[in-house]
């Protein structure tokens, strides 16, 4: 391969929520002949002959995970936000980052709560706010399903100031109770790319 007909560049991808989907990509990716060179939840830095793969291919092969290619600030913004709740919610061991939700954003981003709440609303169907709570009520459901944890504790990690406020937010969002939920089926369980 001429060494010429190689551009790098940097893309976003939408939906790359779990580790799984960083190999998955990877692999899907130098299939096609693209040198991934670091990736990472939401973005690849990546380096290809430009004459054989064209933008359309990435998305082709990106679509063919159930990811996509992000273009546009406010977008990648978006994504970015997403990825930090995730991170924040679902990843970190820290009982405390809960509560720090928007000082959190802030420092991951630079940017002030309420830039980000209205770029998040500008972009998708629902507010931040939202986001964050449909967040928290999946992985609720998982450390319910782990079963390590009392009510009390999971509302504790999960920013609550009781288990009534969790347990009512939790009936308002899935439509069944707690306890409802321990002896269902746990189909009500959404991917964290579709929770809207």
């Amino acid at each position: 391969m001429n060494s010429n007909q190689l551009i790098s560049r940097t893309i976003y991808i939408k939906n790359m929520v779990c580790h799984c989907c960083i190999q998955l990509i990877r692999e899907h990716l130098e299939r096609a002949g693209i040198e991934v060179k670091e990736i990472s939840p939401g973005r690849a830095a990546i380096s290809y002959d430009e004459l054989a793969i064209t933008n359309d291919d990435i998305r082709r092969i990106l679509n063919e995970t159930g990811t996509d290619i992000i273009e546009g600030r406010d977008k990648i913004l978006v994504e970015q936000i997403k990825q930090a709740i995730i991170e924040l919610i679902h990843q970190m061991n820290n009982m405390d980052s809960i509560v720090r939700k928007s000082e959190y954003l802030v420092e991951k981003t630079g940017l002030s709560f309420s830039y980000l709440s209205r770029i998040f609303s500008s972009q998708e169907q629902i507010t931040l706010e939202k986001y964050i709570i449909l967040n928290k009520i999946e992985r609720i459901k998982e450390l319910i399903d782990q079963d390590e944890f009392t009510l009390s504790e999971v509302a504790f990690m999960m920013d609550y100031s009781s288990v009534q406020y969790l347990s009512n937010q939790f009936k308002h969002i899935t439509g069944m109770t707690v306890s409802e939920y321990k002896v269902s089926d746990r189909s009500s369980k959404k991917s964290l790319d579709k929770l809207y």
